[in-house]
């Protein structure tokens, strides 16, 4: 748990543990406007749980293979050749989000309305609204969890209205790790 701010490489090879940024309790700036978190982080990372109350600079969730996160905003190339995990983003991303990502899953609150045309690199992945209850409630969850470790405001605001936010979030994932999903979940559903 950090009260302060992390230089890059946070979570490099990350493989199990948590991890809790926040800003300072007497900080004079809003959270979900400001860079709290370096470059490259995740970068490799197998197993665990990130909550960021504050944006990460560029390249979020690098290579991640399996940790599920929280985090305020990111800057360009976010969940770059991501092959697993989970990243909820309540806030804007740079461009080329989701660059090589092959599996996983990116939930990101498009509150301006511009992610999927200016942002979202489609060359291997899709967007798609959320309809599915597996993933409004694993989005609610996550935010939960966020809003709990790291008191963040951005994700109050969004659970404080959420039947409205929900509609505003936008599913990133590549086409061929929808399909392992929908197998695996068929082959749960027949034992």
């Amino acid at each position: 748990e950090i009260e302060g701010d992390v230089n890059d490489y946070m979570g490099k090879g990350l493989s199990g543990a948590k991890i809790i940024v926040y800003p300072p309790k007497n900080a004079l700036y809003s959270a979900a406007d400001n860079i709290i978190v370096g470059n490259t982080l995740l970068y490799g990372a197998t197993s665990g749980e990130v909550y960021i109350n504050g944006i990460a600079g560029e390249r979020f969730a690098v290579r991640n293979s399996g940790v599920n996160a929280v985090v305020e905003g990111v800057g360009d190339h976010g969940c770059e050749y991501m092959t697993g995990g989970v990243a909820v983003v309540l806030g804007q991303t740079g461009r080329n989000f989701g660059a090589g990502m092959s599996g996983g899953q990116a939930f990101v609150f498009d509150e301006v309305g511009d992610f999927k045309e200016k942002h979202c690199n489609h060359q291997i992945v899709i967007t798609e609204e959320l309809t599915s209850k597996e993933d409004i409630d694993l989005v609610k969850s996550m935010i939960q969890k966020h809003v709990d470790y790291t008191g963040s405001i951005k994700g109050i605001e969004i659970l404080n209205n959420f039947d409205q936010a929900i509609t505003k979030f936008v599913k990133v994932i590549s086409p061929a790790y929808k399909e392992i999903l929908k197998k695996k979940a068929a082959s749960a559903a027949s034992v």
